[in-house]
C-alpha cells in the first residue's frame, strides 16, 4: 500500500518560489498575454506557491499591467517583481503595485566587469544604496546574486553581509549558467549558512540537466527557499521544474511544502497551452506516460502490489495508473485487459494471444487498443 503522507517526525518547511511568469517567459519564443499571466498566477496561488515572481516592470507598461493583474489574481502568495539593482527599477516595481522586490546584481568577476564595468566594490556600493531606497518606499527586499556559482566565495560572503546590513531579508544564489553539481551546491550553501542568518534561496538552471538535483542539494545544505518554473521553463535549457522539486521533497522526506500535489498536472497543462509548448510524454509527474506501464514483469508485479513498481501513488498527483498493451506485455496484462473488456480469457490460447499481440505492436509501433486485443483473442480462440 502506498504511503500518502509525510512521517510524523519534524521536517523543515521549504518555501517554493515560482518564476514561470518571469524566467519562464524568458524561454525562447515564449510570450504570455496579460490574461494568461493572471490565469497562471491564480493557478499557482491555488496550488500553494509561496512566492510568484511575476515579471520585470522595467520592461514597460504592458509588463507592469501584467504584474498588477498577477497581484490581484494571487491573494495568498507573495507576488514579487524582478529588478536590477537600480533606483529606476525600484520605481517601476512600485508602479506595478507589488510589495516584494527581488533586486539582482552580478557577483562573478566576469559579469561584474562586463555588465557593470566596475569592480566588486561597486557591487557592494549598489547594495548599500539601492536596498535602503527600496525599503524606504515600503518594499520588502531580496537581493539576488547573479552568477553566484562563479563568484569568489569570500566576496559572496561580503555580498550577504552587505545585503543584511542594508535591510534585505533574503539572498538568492543563482546558478545562472547551470554549471554546478549537487556536491558543490551543497558545499556552497553550507558555507553561506554558516556565515549568515539571511533566508537563502537557490535558483538553478538546467544546462547540465542538474537543476532539480542541485535544488535539493541546496536545501540539504541550508537553503530555505527553492526557485522553480512550471515544466522547467526558462532561458536556454530552463530551470528546476516545480513539479519535480515538489514531488521529490515529498517523496524523499526532505522538506514540507504548502504545494497541493494534485494541482500540478492541471497547472502544467495551463502553462504548456499558454507557452505553446507540448509536454513531453515522459515528463516526470505530469507527462502523459509518467504513470503508464507496459513491461510484462512490471505489470505482473503491479497487479499484485502497486508499490512493487510505483514509488509514488499516481492519485497523489490527481493522476491514474495506466497499463497499456505492447511489444513487452505478458500474460498477466493480457488477462487483466480481457477481464476489463468483459471477456473471460481463454487460458488455452493465452500464450498464442500474447505472441499475436507482440507481433501487432511491433508492426504498428504504438499500444494495442482494446478492440484490437479482442479481435486477436477471437482469432486465437477460433
Amino acid at each position: 500500500m502506498h504511503q500518502t503522507s509525510l512521517p510524523a517526525r519534524a521536517i523543515p518547511v521549504c518555501a517554493i518560489n515560482d518564476t514561470t511568469l518571469r524566467d519562464g517567459e524568458q524561454a525562447p519564443g515564449v510570450a504570455f498575454t496579460v490574461a494568461e499571466k493572471a490565469a497562471i498566477a491564480a493557478a499557482l496561488d491555488a496550488a500553494g506557491i509561496d512566492e510568484i515572481e511575476a515579471g520585470t516592470p522595467a520592461m514597460g507598461g504592458e509588463e507592469i499591467e501584467a504584474i498588477q493583474a498577477a497581484v490581484h489574481a494571487a491573494p495568498h502568495a507573495r507576488v514579487a517583481a524582478w529588478c536590477r539593482m537600480t533606483e529606476a527599477d525600484v520605481d517601476a516595481a512600485l508602479r506595478a503595485g507589488v510589495r516584494y522586490a527581488n533586486l539582482s546584481v552580478p557577483t562573478s568577476p566576469r559579469q561584474i566587469a562586463a555588465k557593470l564595468r566596475g569592480d566588486p566594490a561597486a557591487v557592494l556600493a549598489r547594495i548599500a544604496r539601492v536596498v535602503p531606497y527600496a525599503r524606504d518606499r515600503g518594499l520588502t527586499v531580496s537581493v539576488g546574486g547573479e552568477d553566484s556559482s562563479r563568484a569568489d566565495p569570500d566576496f559572496l560572503a561580503r555580498v550577504l553581509d552587505a545585503a543584511a546590513t542594508a535591510g534585505a531579508w533574503r539572498f538568492r544564489f543563482a546558478d545562472t549558467l547551470g554549471v554546478l553539481d549537487p556536491f558543490s551546491t551543497e558545499a556552497a550553501f553550507r558555507r553561506l549558512r554558516a556565515g549568515s542568518d539571511l533566508s537563502l534561496e537557490f535558483h538553478g538552471h538546467d544546462d547540465l540537466g542538474l537543476a532539480t538535483a542541485n535544488t535539493l542539494a541546496a536545501l540539504r545544505g541550508g537553503a530555505t527557499e527553492a526557485s522553480v518554473c512550471v515544466l522547467g521553463l526558462g532561458e536556454r535549457a530552463g530551470n528546476a521544474a516545480l513539479e519535480q522539486v515538489a514531488a521529490a521533497l515529498a517523496r524523499l522526506r526532505q522538506g514540507a511544502t504548502r504545494i497541493d500535489l494534485a494541482r500540478l498536472a492541471g497547472l502544467a497543462e495551463l502553462v504548456a497551452r499558454s507557452a505553446r509548448r507540448s509536454i513531453p510524454p515522459a515528463q516526470p509527474i505530469v507527462g502523459e506516460v509518467a504513470f503508464t506501464h507496459e513491461s510484462g514483469i512490471h505489470v505482473s508485479g503491479l497487479l499484485r502490489d502497486p508499490a512493487t513498481y510505483e514509488a509514488m501513488d499516481p492519485a497523489l498527483f490527481g493522476r491514474e495508473r495506466r497499463i497499456v498493451l505492447g511489444k513487452h506485455s505478458g500474460a498477466a496484462a493480457v488477462r487483466e485487459a480481457l477481464l476489463r473488456a468483459g471477456v473471460a480469457p481463454c487460458e488455452a490460447v493465452i500464450t498464442e494471444l500474447v505472441g499475436r499481440l507482440r507481433a501487432l505492436a511491433g508492426r504498428v509501433k504504438r499500444p494495442v487498443t482494446s478492440p484490437e486485443l479482442l479481435a486477436l483473442h477471437a482469432e486465437a480462440a477460433g
